[in-house]
């Protein structure tokens, strides 16, 4: 039995015992996880497809640990101009192990009771009423259209004519 699920923008081929990478959940170790976003189940020669994921079904997991991956190195090179820049990265993991494939999703639900409260019901009349009063206060101000000066600068001559010899 095997199941294709979606997490951290990857998808993973999983069945029943397997340990696996994925990208790091925020969550506390030892705790089940559950993968709600499954696209396909196989237990044998039954095989679901989902459009695109299986409604009701999901996969669980037990959170092993976090961790970080390996160092990966990053070396920029500009030839000739002596500029060299080398920097690192490493990625955040989870490990999981897969506990058990498909069933109904066990939501638990929790159920409030609910309390009836009387409307309060309001008359369209004092709807009206303070709407006018409202409107009666607001004054409408026309805009003053101010208008723009034009200012002329005085040219002045910057060039002297030479007297003709």
């Amino acid at each position: 039995m095997y199941a294709v699920i979606k997490t951290g923008g990857k998808q993973y081929r999983v069945s029943p015992g397997q340990r696996l990478k994925i990208e790091k959940l925020e969550q506390e170790v030892d705790s089940v996880v559950q993968f709600d976003e499954v696209l396909l189940t196989s237990d044998g020669d039954k095989l679901e497809i989902g459009t695109p994921f299986l409604k009701g079904i999901s996969v669980s997991a037990k959170l092993l640990q976090q961790g970080r991956g390996k160092k990966i190195e990053i070396i920029k090179f500009k030839r000739r101009k002596h500029h060299r820049k080398q920097m690192g990265h490493r990625q955040s993991f989870s490990e999981v192990e897969i506990t058990a494939i498909g069933g109904i999703k066990t939501t638990t639900k929790t159920t409030t009771a609910k309390t009836t409260t009387p409307k309060k019901t309001v008359d369209k009349t004092t709807k009206e009423k303070t709407a006018t009063k409202i409107k009666a206060t607001t004054k409408v101000t026309p805009k003053k259209v101010v208008k723009k000066k034009t200012v002329t600068l005085k040219k002045t001559d910057t060039t002297t004519k030479k007297p003709k010899e």
